[in-house]
């Protein structure tokens, strides 16, 4: 049944320009937005940048810019990065825009009002990589020295304005209890409990930044903290009336995991204590916290000193050679969704390519398209009496099993693997379960033979059977994967005479995977086109 689903990236700081930590967080809520939209549920996907930090100061005065011009400068390179690597997002934050700092002050004004924002003095380490205030012990566990950057912490001491933090201790450690999955995975999930435990009041504004940031209501001198003024973009875009109804479905914020303690134990607090100001009785804490691993580079940290860091310029150059879906397909089923990081090497991307895409995905449509050619006049044959195999027992052969299942079934219980996959942010996972479909597939051809069988006419309409079979599973194949590779989905749909698939999804923004994902969609006469190969296999340069 269509929900209503509201999925979030961090917001990303604009000192610097994207890169591949940008882009595979964006990237992978494009493909979960994707998913969703494909289920036909209603779907609001928010990315953007962070643009109040101390570090865009510094930035901008090295370049002799003002906050403001160094802000705009690479806001706009973050847009158009993600315009050009076909990112759906339904709005894009800008935290120097006055829709966000107006409802910012609101709700600080708010919590001022009720108690659990109140003035006090700071003095404690800062970690000024982070922007991050750490406690004693933490600095101590760190060598004073910043996690982020390396560089020493620096001892502060300061009025601030505190949230109430230590006072949602029990009412979090609650809420965690009655919601084992708000953080995943797992492991994750220990950690912020543990550290809540310990939880203290924490400040949440700052002086001495040169008037950029947004005013703390009421003090001229103080500005909000840039966590807390961006903490609060996930609801300030949809607190709006034709947009609330997205917050209250609940939120998935899709972060990396170094900046898991805000989102885990300071966000869900500050919504908490929303609920008991007046007039926020609709805000509720996020659905899920989902907090990714990081990318190294050719086996080591990326270092732009060791020359393997990759930057725009590096993946474009990976979309140019093997294609923007091809891109998309590696970060997805080869990135750091789980608790360890994961290696971005040219080696394994291009072995990916070549058996994943070039060789199963790719060949196995060519195969079926030419032999629907040659023997069927380019149309879909009518499926004719059972053939000698199914590809449920293809797969069995593939996964060295012992049970089988009709050709239906069998691709009845992959889509609902896939679909339990997506649902939990597996993605990885959802996309072996689609590997395997066409894996079978290809097996299936070799066990079955058509290209022998086709030799006899009286054989044809057995062929007719097989080459029936293959392109339907294909089909749905297709369409599982449309939220992973859209474009050579789409591609796929048009060769195979289901282009109101794409048309539907770009004039409703939802499809009916219901519907499409049942067997038997395909109808005997439609032309099945061939055309240039999905993904040519790749050869190194002679």
């Amino acid at each position: 049944m269509p929900q209503t689903f509201y999925i979030t990236t961090p917001i990303y700081y604009v000192n610097d320009r994207p890169h591949i930590g940008h882009v595979y967080t964006t990237t992978i809520a494009d493909v979960i937005a994707r998913y969703h939209r494909l289920r036909g549920d209603d779907v609001f996907f928010l990315t953007g940048v962070d643009e109040h930090a101390a570090k865009v100061v510094d930035a901008a005065a090295q370049r002799g810019l003002t906050p403001q011009q160094w802000a705009d400068q690479n806001a706009k390179v973050f847009e158009d990065t993600f315009n050009k690597l076909g990112i759906t997002h339904n709005d894009f934050v800008r935290t120097s825009q006055d829709r966000h700092k107006i409802k910012v002050r609101e709700y600080l004004a708010a919590l001022l009002k009720s108690g659990d924002v109140y003035q006090g003095e700071y003095e404690g380490w800062y970690d000024a990589g982070q922007e991050e205030y750490v406690t004693d012990s933490k600095a101590e566990e760190y060598g004073f020295k910043s996690p982020i950057n390396g560089k020493p912490l620096v001892r502060k001491r300061e009025k601030n304005y505190f949230f109430k933090l230590s006072a949602y201790r029990q009412p979090l450690q609650q809420f965690f209890e009655e919601n084992k999955t708000f953080v995943q995975p797992d492991a994750r999930r220990n950690e912020i409990l543990n550290r809540i435990a310990e939880a203290v009041d924490v400040p949440i504004s700052r002086t001495g930044a040169g008037g950029w940031g947004i005013p703390f209501p009421g003090d001229a001198e103080q500005t909000v903290y840039v966590w807390i003024d961006a903490l609060f973009n996930y609801l300030t875009f949809v607190d709006t009336p034709d947009r609330r109804h997205y917050w209250q479905s609940g939120a998935t914020h899709l972060i990396a995991k170094d900046i898991l303690w805000f989102h885990a134990a300071i966000w869900p607090a500050l919504l908490m204590a929303m609920r008991k100001c007046d007039g926020y009785d609709w805000v509720v804490p996020p659905r899920q916290i989902y907090a990714h691993s990081f990318w190294i580079s050719e086996g080591q940290k990326m270092s732009k000193s060791l020359g393997n860091f990759i930057d725009l310029e590096k993946i474009d150059q990976y979309v140019a050679t093997f294609s923007l879906d091809a891109l998309r397909y590696f970060l997805a089923t080869n990135g750091p969704m789980g608790t360890t990081d994961s290696d971005f090497a040219e080696a394994k991307f291009i072995e990916v390519y070549n058996t994943d895409l070039a060789n199963t995905l790719g060949n196995c449509f060519s195969r079926v398209c030419n032999m629907t050619g040659r023997y069927f006049g380019g149309n879909i044959p009518v499926k004719g009496p059972g053939a000698s195999r199914e590809i449920g027992e293809a797969f069995v052969a593939v996964e060295n099993r012992t049970d089988s299942l009709p050709t239906q079934a069998f691709v009845e219980h992959r889509v609902a693997d896939w679909r339990g996959s997506l649902d939990g942010l597996n993605i990885s996972f959802g996309c072996e379960n689609v590997r395997k479909l066409v894996s079978a597939v290809d097996t299936y051809i070799e066990q079955t033979a058509p290209f022998k069988l086709a030799k006899d006419p009286a054989k044809l309409p057995e062929v007719g059977t097989i080459l029936y079979n293959c392109a339907e599973a294909l089909r749905i194949a297709s369409v599982l994967l449309w939220p992973v590779i859209p474009a050579k989905c789409e591609e796929i749909w048009r060769r195979i005479g289901c282009s109101h698939y794409a048309e539907a999804l770009a004039n409703k923004g939802r499809g009916d995977l219901a519907e499409w994902v049942k067997w038997g969609q395909l109808k005997p006469g439609t032309p099945l086109l061939t055309g240039d190969a999905l993904f040519p296999r790749w050869q190194p340069p002679k």
